[in-house]
C-alpha cells in the first residue's frame, strides 16, 4: 500500500467513510477529459480532498471509497497521454503515483480517443498492478456506426474491460465489484514492450471495432471550427452569453434580491439595532447610511455581486457541458498564434472572467512556460472577475451604458496589446497543438446544477466572506475618522491626479483584498459619470487581489508576482489619472 506522505493538503471535507481507517490506495488513470471526474465523484461522493503532489504545483483529487467492508483512498491522477519520458509535470506526477504501487488501478479507456487511450493502458499494464478497465463513452460511437467488442479486448489483454457511461453512472457498480475482486491478486499482464506497443494497438483497434455501414455519418458540427460560419456563430454565442449574464443578473438583482433585502430584511435589522443599542457610534457602524456593516456588508456581496456570479457561472457551465469551448479554442487557434499563443489559451482567459485564481491555475494545460506566463499576465492586467464585472454592471452601467461598454472594449484592447508586447519580449514560437473535440451533447441538468452550485459556494466562501469582513473594517475605520485621515494623506494622488473624493483612498487599500472593492466602496460617494469612469479604469487594471498574487507566487515565482503587482498598480493609476486630467481639460 502506498504512503500518503507525498501530498500536501489544501482543502478537505471529512465524511463518514473515513471511519474505520483506510486500508489501501486505488489510482484512477486515463487521458484528459475522458470522464474520470464523473467516476471519481460517483465513487467518493462529497468526501474530497485537493492535494498538491509533493514538490510540485500539480493538483489532484483524492477521497475515500468503500469496497466491500474496507475503505480505500481513491486518487484521481492527472490526465496524461504518455508515461514514458514524461514531457510535463502532470505526466511526471502520474508516473510517480503509479510507481508508488497502489493496490489497484481503475483505467478509463476512452472510446472516442481509442488508440491513444489504449496505448497508455498498455503502459499501465506493464507495471503489473491489478487493473480494471472502464470502457467509457462507447455509447457515443454507435451514432457513428461503430461498436466496440469489449469482450475481445478483455480476452486479449487479460484484464476486466467493462463498458460504462460515467455521466449517467451506468455499470459503475460492476466496476467497483470487479475492483474489489482484483485487489490482492497477483497479476502479470502479457503486453509487448515499447517497440511493439503501437502494433498491438493497431491490431486490437482493427479487431475490436465493428462497423455498421448504414449508420455511419460525418461530424455534422464541423462547421463550428471553420472561419465561416464559425466566427459569426462564436460572436453570436458570446453576445448571447454576455446578454444573459447582464439580463438575468440584473433581473435577479432588481426584482428578487433588492426587494427582499431593502423591503424586508434591512427593515428588521434596523429596527433591531435601534431597539438594542443606544450608542450613535455603534449604530453608525452597524446600520450607517454610508458603510453600515449589517447593511452594506450584506447588500454588496449578496445583492450587488451574487446575481451576476450566478448568471455567469450558469452560462459558462452550460458552454462547458455542451462541448462548445474546445471548438471555440480550435476556431481561435490561428488568431492566438499571432501573439505566440494557441487557441486553448481562450479557456483560462474565459475562466478569468469568473475568477482569476482558477484561470491562472488552468494555464498548466498550456504547452510552454512562455504561454503560461503570458496568459496569467493578461488575466491579471485586464480580465475583470465576475464579482468585479457585477460591480461594473450595477454601478457604472446604471449611470451610463456607453461608459460601461467602453470599459469592456478597453479590457479587450488591453488584452491584445499585452499579448503583442509579451510576444515581442519573448519570441518563442507556440508549439503545434492537437485538439480533441468532445461530442456536442445536451447537458445533464443534475450535473449542470452541481457544477454551478459548487462555483457559487466557492464565491460565497472566497469572495463574499472576505468582502463582508472588509466592509466591517471600513465601517469601524470610517466612524473613527481613520479613512478621512487616509484620504488627506493620499490627497495628491486621489484628489489631485485622479480627481476623486479624498475618501476614495479607501478603495485603493481595500482593492488589494478583493478587486471589486476598488469600486464598490465608492457607491455611497455620489460620483459623477466621469469620476465613475476614472475609478473603473483604475479598478480594471489595478493590483490583483491578495489571493491572485499568492497564486502567481506559487505557480511561477515570488519575483513574477511582485513584478505583476507593481506593473498593474502603476498602469492603473497612470491610465486613470491620464483620463481624469484629459476630462478636466475638456470640461474646463
Amino acid at each position: 500500500m502506498s504512503s500518503h506522505c507525498g501530498t500536501r493538503k489544501r482543502r478537505y471535507r471529512r465524511g463518514k467513510k473515513f471511519r474505520g481507517g483506510i486500508h489501501g490506495t486505488v489510482l484512477l488513470m486515463g487521458l484528459p477529459n475522458v470522464g474520470k471526474s464523473a467516476i471519481f465523484s460517483r465513487f467518493t461522493g462529497l468526501d474530497v480532498m485537493v492535494s498538491n503532489y509533493f514538490g510540485t504545483t500539480v493538483e489532484f483529487y483524492e477521497g475515500p471509497m468503500r469496497l466491500g467492508e474496507k475503505n480505500y483512498l481513491l486518487k484521481d491522477a492527472p490526465g496524461i497521454y504518455n508515461l514514458e519520458e514524461p514531457s510535463d509535470d502532470a505526466e511526471r506526477v502520474a508516473a510517480k503515483m503509479l510507481d508508488e504501487e497502489p493496490d489497484a488501478v481503475v483505467f478509463v479507456l476512452d472510446a472516442l480517443n481509442f488508440e491513444s487511450s489504449l496505448h497508455l493502458l498498455l503502459q499501465v499494464l506493464e507495471k503489473n498492478i491489478p487493473t480494471v478497465v472502464a470502457l467509457n463513452r462507447s455509447d457515443l460511437m454507435r451514432p457513428r456506426g461503430i461498436a466496440i467488442d469489449h469482450g475481445l479486448l478483455q480476452r486479449r489483454l487479460g484484464v476486466n474491460v467493462l463498458p460504462t457511461v460515467a455521466l449517467r453512472g451506468n455499470s459503475l457498480d460492476v466496476v467497483k465489484y470487479a475492483l474489489e475482486n482484483a485487489i490482492g491478486t497477483k497479476t502479470e499482464y502479457d503486453v509487448p514492450g515499447p517497440n511493439k506497443r503501437w502494433n498491438l494497438v493497431e491490431q486490437l483497434t482493427s479487431d475490436a471495432f465493428r462497423r455498421e455501414p448504414k449508420k455511419e455519418r460525418s461530424d455534422k458540427h464541423g462547421f463550428l471550427v471553420k472561419p465561416w460560419p464559425g466566427i459569426p456563430i462564436a460572436l453570436a454565442v458570446l453576445a448571447l452569453v454576455f446578454s444573459f449574464v447582464i439580463g438575468f443578473g440584473m433581473g435577479l438583482r432588481q426584482f428578487v434580491l433588492l426587494p427582499f433585502f431593502r423591503g424586508f430584511l434591512f427593515v428588521h435589522i434596523e429596527n433591531a439595532v435601534e431597539a438594542l443599542f443606544t450608542s450613535e457610534v455603534l449604530k453608525n457602524i452597524l446600520i450607517g447610511e454610508d458603510y453600515g456593516f449589517l447593511i452594506k456588508g450584506i447588500e454588496w456581496p449578496f445583492a450587488l455581486v451574487l446575481p451576476y456570479v450566478i448568471s455567469f457561472y450558469a452560462a459558462m457551465s452550460l458552454l462547458e457541458d455542451v462541448g462548445y469551448l474546445p471548438r471555440l479554442a480550435v476556431l481561435l487557434d490561428g488568431l492566438f498564434k499571432k501573439v505566440g499563443l494557441n487557441g486553448s489559451s481562450i479557456i483560462p482567459l474565459l475562466l478569468g472572467y469568473g475568477c482569476g485564481i482558477p484561470a491562472i491555475m488552468a494555464t498548466r494545460s498550456l504547452p510552454s512556460k512562455k504561454q503560461r506566463l503570458s496568459v496569467a499576465t493578461m488575466v491579471c492586467f485586464a480580465v475583470p472577475c465576475v464579482a468585479q464585472t457585477g460591480v461594473f454592471i450595477a454601478l457604472v452601467a446604471a449611470q451610463s451604458i456607453p461608459a460601461f461598454l467602453v470599459i469592456f472594449a478597453i479590457s479587450i484592447l488591453a488584452l491584445v496589446i499585452i499579448g503583442v508586447i509579451l510576444d515581442k519580449v519573448n519570441k518563442q514560437q507556440a508549439p503545434p497543438t492537437l485538439f480533441e473535440l468532445p461530442e456536442l451533447l445536451w447537458p445533464k441538468p443534475k450535473l449542470l446544477w452541481k457544477k454551478i452550485s459548487f462555483r457559487i459556494r466557492h464565491y460565497l466562501k472566497d469572495g463574499a466572506v472576505p468582502m463582508v469582513i472588509a466592509v466591517a473594517f471600513v465601517a469601524v475605520f470610517y466612524e473613527l475618522g481613520a479613512l478621512q485621515a487616509l484620504g488627506r494623506a493620499a490627497a495628491p494622488l486621489v484628489s489631485g491626479w485622479l480627481h476623486l473624493p479624498e475618501e476614495a483612498a479607501t478603495s485603493l487599500v481595500l482593492g488589494i483584498v478583493r478587486r471589486e472593492l476598488t469600486l464598490v466602496v465608492l457607491e455611497p460617494m455620489g460620483l459623477s459619470t466621469v469620476q465613475f469612469f476614472t475609478a473603473s479604469l483604475v479598478a480594471l487594471f489595478y493590483v490583483p487581489c491578495i489571493a491572485m498574487i499568492a497564486t502567481l507566487a506559487k505557480e511561477f515565482s515570488i519575483r513574477t508576482a511582485v513584478v505583476i503587482l507593481v506593473l498593474t498598480t502603476v498602469t492603473a493609476l497612470f491610465l486613470g489619472g491620464l483620463f481624469a486630467q484629459m476630462a478636466a481639460l475638456i470640461t474646463a
